[in-house]
C-alpha cells in the first residue's frame, strides 16, 4: 500500500524511502511507474468502445480536479482507437501490450470483452501498472484466481469495475449487520431487470447477418484465446449474448447485484449454486439465457436470491433479512425496521454507483492508501458466485465449492455442511 507522503518531504523521495522499507513488494521501476511526475497519474484505455468511450468521458470530467494525463487509447479497430486518441489528445495504439511497454502509463482501465479481462489484467501487473478492470474480473474461476495470486505478489493495486461499491451504503449495512442490528441474518434478495426492445438483450438492430468487417479491425486480435470463427458481426457488436466472449445476464448484470449483498454481509464463496432460466423469449442463436435467476446458499448461514429477467421490468425489493429486523435498500441508501415496522437504524448514502467515483478511489489509493472499494478479493468473489450459477444452468445440476480444491463441482460430490459456520452467529 502506498503510504501519504510527510510533510516537507518530495513525493518521489518518499515513494523511493518507503519501498526500501518494504511498503510493497515491487521494484523501484514499477513504482516509478504508479505515480507521475508532480503526483500526477498517467492513464491509458484498453478497449474504447461503448463502455471503453464511457470510461475516457467520466475522466475527462475529473482530469483536473483528480491531476490526470490521459496519453493513450488502444483498440484492435484502428480508426477506434483514433477517434478515442483524439478525443483524450493521446496517443493511438492497436496492440495493448504496447500501450503497457510505454513508459508514460501509470495505469490502464481494461474494458473489453471479458474473455480478455484476465490476459490483459495479468499482462498489466507485470509491467508494473496499477489496473482498473471491468466487471466481472475475469470470463472464469481459474483466471479469478491466477489474478489474485498476481496482484498479492506484485502488490499493485486492481480495482474491479462494480460501481455500486463506490456507494457507502454497503459498507455501512455491513457494520451494522455485524454490530447485531439484524440478529443473525438468514436471507437476502436483489434484482437486476429489464423489458429489452423486441430484437432481445444486447441485440444491436442495425446488424445483420452481413454487416461487413470493417476494414480497419484485426478480427483475430478481438477473438483472442476464444475458439477461433470466421468473422461474425453479431459475435463481435453483440457478444454479450455469446458464451466463449461472456456469461451474459450473470457476468454483465447479477455481478452488480451480488456484489452489493456480499458487501453487506461479508460474504466470500458460495457453499452451493442453482441457476435457472433459458432462452425463453428470443431464441435467435444466441447460447446465453434470456431471462435468469440464482440463489446462492452462503457458509454463514443464509442464502441469496437474485432476480433477473430482460422481459419485465417490474423489480423487487432489495432486502436483508435477519430474526431481529429487515434492511431494505433504496435510491437515498437503508432503512432497517423490526418485525413491527418500526425503524431500528437508517443510512443516507454518501458516494453512489458511479463511475467517475470509482477511478478517483483509486486514485486516493494510489496516493494516499485509501482502501480500494472494489479490490480483487471482493471480485473472486463475486467471480465465483456468478460462474456457478451459470455452470448449474448450463449442468441442470446444483453447483458446491469445494474449499480444498479451491474449484467448484457438482454439490453431491462433496460433502458440504448444512450447518452454519460458527462466526455466523450475532
Amino acid at each position: 500500500m502506498i503510504q501519504p507522503a510527510q510533510p516537507g518531504v518530495p513525493r518521489r523521495r518518499f515513494l523511493v524511502g518507503s519501498l526500501a522499507a518494504g511498503t510493497a513488494a515491487l521494484t523501484a521501476r514499477s513504482y516509478a511507474r504508479v505515480i507521475g511526475a508532480n503526483d500526477r497519474i498517467r492513464v491509458g484505455f484498453i478497449g474504447v468502445g461503448g463502455m471503453g468511450s464511457s470510461h475516457i468521458e467520466e475522466c475527462l470530467k475529473i482530469r483536473e480536479a483528480d491531476n490526470l494525463d490521459l496519453v493513450a487509447a488502444c483498440d484492435c479497430w484502428t480508426s477506434r482507437a483514433e477517434t478515442a486518441a483524439a478525443r483524450i489528445g493521446g496517443r493511438p495504439f492497436t496492440d495493448y501490450r504496447k500501450v503497457l511497454d510505454d513508459d508514460d502509463v501509470d495505469y490502464v482501465t481494461i474494458a473489453t470483452p471479458e474473455h480478455w479481462h484476465a490476459r490483459m489484467t495479468l499482462d498489466a501487473l507485470d509491467a508494473g501498472k496499477a489496473v482498473y478492470c471491468e466487471k466481472p474480473m475475469t470470463h472464469s474461476i481459474p483466471e479469478a484466481q491466477a489474478v489474485t495470486a498476481k496482484v498479492k505478489a506484485t502488490g499493485l493495486p486492481l480495482q474491479v469495475g462494480v460501481q455500486a461499491m463506490s456507494d457507502d451504503s454497503y459498507r455501512a449495512a455491513a457494520d451494522a449487520i455485524r454490530d447485531g442490528l439484524l440478529g443473525r441474518v438468514v436471507q437476502a434478495q436483489i434484482e437486476y431487470v429489464r423489458r429489452s426492445d423486441k430484437e432481445g438483450p444486447w441485440r444491436n438492430p442495425g446488424i445483420t447477418d452481413a454487416t461487413p468487417k470493417p476494414p480497419d479491425l484485426d478480427w483475430d486480435a478481438w477473438l483472442g484465446s476464444a475458439p477461433p470463427v470466421a468473422w461474425n458481426p453479431h459475435h463481435y457488436y453483440e457478444w454479450r449474448n455469446y458464451s466463449p466472449y461472456s456469461g451474459g445476464i450473470c457476468t454483465d448484470l447479477f455481478i452488480h447485484r451480488i456484489t452489493r449483498i456480499m458487501k453487506a454481509c461479508n460474504l466470500l464463496y458460495p457453499r452451493r449454486v442453482v441457476g435457472m432460466g433459458g432462452i425463453w423469449q428470443w431464441p435467435d442463436g444466441r447460447d446465453l439465457p434470456d431471462n435468469f435467476e440464482m440463489i446462492c446458499e452462503y457458509p454463514r448461514g443464509m442464502t441469496v436470491y437474485v432476480l433477473g429477467t430482460m422481459s419485465n421490468r417490474v423489480g423487487i425489493d432489495h432486502l436483508i433479512r435477519g430474526y431481529r429486523g429487515t434492511m431494505q435498500f433504496t435510491p437515498t441508501g437503508w432503512t432497517a425496521r423490526n418485525k413491527d415496522g418500526e425503524v431500528l437504524a437508517e443510512h443516507v448514502k454518501k458516494g453512489g454507483e458511479d463511475t467517475a467515483l470509482h477511478h478517483t478511489n483509486l486514485h486516493n489509493h494510489i496516493r494516499h492508501g485509501e482502501p480500494l472499494n472494489c479490490p480483487v478479493d471482493l471480485g473472486l468473489a463475486g467471480v465465483v458466485a456468478v460462474n456457478m450459477a451459470n455452470e448449474s444452468w448450463r449442468t441442470s445440476t446444483v453447483m458446491g465449492w469445494d474449499e480444498a480444491r479451491g474449484m467448484m463441482a457438482p454439490a453431491h460430490t462433496l460433502s458440504l455442511s448444512h450447518v452454519p459456520e460458527p462466526a455466523a452467529t450475532p
